[in-house]
């Protein structure tokens, strides 16, 4: 399974590239950052963000991408644009069929470091551990995101595996479980 973490941020956002399967070693296949100027009318630095995503999906052709799930914590300035620019990562993989998944923080850190409160640092040196890195790929936005594609292959594609498997047998799951699967499910007729 290859995935592509993104990080959002409407100024900086981090993207990553691992390839691998639960109970084998994970590669890291890319990681950098999309950038877009601050002085740029939104529209503008939208429709950057939508380019560099495409060529990254393009390039790399993940099977799935992973999103941080954000949640309001800081100002609404701030999380607006971090909003618009993971809607934009969101579109582009689903213009291509790609599934996506959203991953909370705390989900990605307990998946990397086995606690939901590690701090940056700790996931840094997990992914670093995880991927047989020298050092943690800079800025630490390209760390993010790979530790999103790590959360996603360690969690998401085994409850991809399993929703499948249930699918295959006649089992409707009920909406709301492991929100990746939910449109998934609708466009083949599956679980609701």
């Amino acid at each position: 399974m290859r995935v592509l973490g993104v990080d959002p941020g409407l100024t900086r956002m981090g993207v990553g590239v691992v390839e691998g399967r639960i109970g084998a070693p994970l590669s890291i296949v890319a990681a950098g950052v999309v950038r877009t100027p601050a002085d740029e009318p939104i529209h503008r630095r939208l429709l950057s963000i939508d380019e560099q995503i495409s060529e990254w999906l393009d390039t790399y052709k993940p099977d799935a991408v992973a999103v941080e799930r954000m949640f309001a914590q800081e100002g609404v300035r701030t999380i607006m644009g971090t909003a618009q620019a993971a809607g934009i990562a969101m579109v582009a993989a689903a213009k291509r069929g790609l599934p996506v998944a959203m991953h909370t923080p705390s989900e990605v850190k307990a998946a990397i470091t086995g606690d939901g409160r590690a701090q940056k640092e700790q996931v840094a040196a997990m992914v670093v551990r995880i991927l047989k890195l020298a050092e943690a790929p800079k800025p630490v936005d390209a760390t993010d995101a790979l530790a999103l594609a790590i959360c996603h292959v360690w969690r998401g594609g085994a409850a991809d595996r399993i929703a499948e498997a249930l699918q295959r047998q006649g089992v409707s799951l009920p909406s709301g479980n492991v929100p990746m699967h939910r449109e998934r499910g609708r466009r083949k007729g599956g679980f609701r």
